[in-house]
């Protein structure tokens, strides 16, 4: 991933799966994934989710009207409505600008 920016926005999806194994839903993430990449303003994703359905995926923006266009994508309209239809228990999501960003890559 990209090194995040200082006035960058993340958008932080947490949520708990009704169950594992939904081939639709595996399919619909895969696809939105390849999506948000060619949207203005993406910089970049992590995804993780744990054995028992439960998961985190955050995603950086440049600029909050990136975050809006992100969220009004036809495409992804229709991923949010099956989210809360049919995979989800629950889900949050938090829009945070980054303040600060620094780490360590041991590659350096």
């Amino acid at each position: 991933m990209k090194p995040m920016q200082k006035g960058c926005y993340a958008v932080i999806f947490s949520n708990q799966l009704r169950e594992q194994g939904d081939a639709f839903y595996t399919q619909l993430s895969t696809n939105l994934r390849e999506l948000a990449k060619k949207q203005d303003g993406y910089i970049g994703l992590e995804s993780y989710r744990n054995s028992d359905g439960s998961g985190v995926t955050i995603s950086y923006w440049k600029t909050q009207e990136d975050v809006l266009n992100w969220k009004k994508n036809s495409e992804h309209l229709v991923a949010q409505h099956y989210g809360r239809e049919k995979a989800y228990e629950h889900y949050r999501v938090q829009v945070c600008e980054v303040l600060r960003s620094y780490g360590y890559d041991s590659d350096f």
